[in-house]
């Protein structure tokens, strides 16, 4: 009887070798991002992709709407993020409030964050998973990724889909007219800060009584 083990490719020491210093490598690079305290929620761990038109908020401004989050939701509360993950990142440095949260977001990459991330396609505004109830969210916060009235309109779907009732909106000064007539939403006295400077300004709206006035 041949060997079972014939059939297996036999790499060469070459090779081996590459590969083991490949693996040293990553892992001395995930070591030193956990020596020096490095948190996988933390805003720039995973980077900006300008393809996918993506722009964090800085630290302070991604505090901020996640703190006004945790508030808007109240005790045991549901926060949804609809292509805003600075602030769900936020709120996940948070951890072991009362409070939970998922993400929804086109850059597949975020699918590390597990059961937390649901795909979602500002196209197919209501192609999301069975199970993410109607109104089962107390706080929604969304920016949507461009400055057009198609992507506010269809992410408004969205976003009055999920949410019980209140809904926090992150977009261009120049969407003002468009924000209230799709949902209803007013801006705040507040000004969101990026990490890098945005051409646009940019702004927030809501349609409750919020702390960022």
């Amino acid at each position: 009887k041949m060997d079972d083990d014939d059939d297996i490719p036999q790499l060469s020491s070459h090779t081996l070798a590459a590969l083991q210093e490949f693996y040293l490598e990553q892992q001395q690079r995930e070591g030193m991002k956990t020596s020096q305290g490095f948190n996988q929620y933390s805003i720039g761990s995973i980077e900006e992709d300008w393809q996918l038109s993506q722009f964090w908020y800085s630290d302070e401004t991604a505090s901020c709407l996640a703190k006004e989050a945790v508030l808007a939701a109240g005790k045991g509360g549901r926060i949804a993020c609809v292509s805003a993950p600075s602030v769900y990142q936020k709120l996940k440095e948070q951890d072991g409030e009362d409070f939970s949260v998922c993400i929804l977001e086109y850059d597949r990459r975020f699918s590390v964050y597990g059961e937390d991330f649901i795909f979602y396609d500002y196209n197919h505004p209501l192609d999301l998973p069975e199970n993410l109830l109607p109104h089962s969210f107390d706080i929604v916060i969304a920016d949507p990724p461009y400055l057009s009235e198609e992507c506010l309109q269809k992410t408004a779907e969205t976003v009055k889909y999920l949410t019980k009732g209140k809904i926090l909106l992150c977009t261009g000064a120049v969407m003002e007219e468009q924000a209230a007539k799709h949902l209803g939403v007013k801006m705040c006295k507040f000004i969101p800060k990026h990490s890098r400077n945005l051409a646009n300004e940019f702004r927030c709206y809501v349609n409750y009584a919020s702390g960022l006035d």
